[in-house]
């Protein structure tokens, strides 16, 4: 699976983990040329805190446009350690 954005790879993998439709991609895939911090939080009832990264690309910011679980409640453990897209980028084989 290949996530890009504004014409450039943010992240590939042949290793995702597909909950509630989004892939997860690992951390390790990601292209951390294009990722920026983000102070972004939201709270899902079964997975726990989700924390964002922004994506700075060619000079143009998508705002939390990946998110990630730091510390996943038991239940979502298989996400831990990845990284899941929306806003705009693209998840495709």
């Amino acid at each position: 699976m290949k996530a890009t954005w504004n014409g450039v790879t943010i992240a590939e993998s042949d290793d995702t983990v597909v909950v509630e439709g989004n892939h997860y991609f690992p951390e390790s895939s990601l292209n951390r040329a294009y990722v920026t911090f983000s102070n972004h939080r939201t709270s899902c009832p079964w997975k726990g805190q989700a924390n964002y990264y922004s994506l700075l690309v060619n000079g143009e910011l998508n705002t939390d446009a990946a998110w990630y679980y730091a510390d996943p409640k038991p239940e979502a453990e298989m996400v831990k350690g990845r990284v899941a897209f929306w806003k705009g980028v693209k998840v495709e084989a």
